[in-house]
């Protein structure tokens, strides 16, 4: 692996459903070993309840607040707290407030989110074709329930 820094701003960004994410680290960067992504999102912005078969992640929150539920805990987590989301355990964020929020997410390993992410980016703007997404985080091993 080669050392990286990157300044305020750079990275490699990505709109996912509205979810705007600026990859910092890509999994590439890191052989594989994890993800970091950099989120500002606006209020009301989510992802319904999910499983990940194959990644954990991690949320920091530093600005904002984010609802988080895992494993049946829910949690309005603000800026300076830490929600580790494991692997096979259902959970599901939204934006929380009338400000956005700012978060860093962690996902290990990366790779899979990675790509997952990358093709979802792809959709044409606008409502999605809800059979699509399932039919892409379905494969990368990821579920709504």
């Amino acid at each position: 692996m080669t050392p990286k820094i990157l300044g305020p701003g750079e990275g490699r960004i990505l709109n996912i459903l509205g979810d705007a994410q600026n990859i910092r680290l890509s999994s590439e960067d890191t052989n594989g070993s994890l993800l970091m992504i950099e989120q500002t999102n606006p209020p009301g912005v989510g992802i319904p309840m999910h499983v990940h078969e194959n990644e954990d992640e991690v949320f920091h929150i530093l600005e904002g607040s984010l609802a988080c539920t895992v494993g049946g805990k829910s949690v309005v987590a603000t800026a300076g707290t830490t929600v580790f989301l494991p692997r096979n355990i259902p959970h599901t964020w939204i934006t929380a407030g009338e400000v956005p929020v700012k978060t860093i997410l962690i996902v290990s390993p990366g790779v899979g989110a990675e790509s997952m992410f990358g093709e979802l980016s792809r959709l044409p703007a606008g409502p999605p074709d809800m059979a699509v997404v399932l039919e892409i985080c379905g494969r990368y091993g990821v579920r709504f329930v």
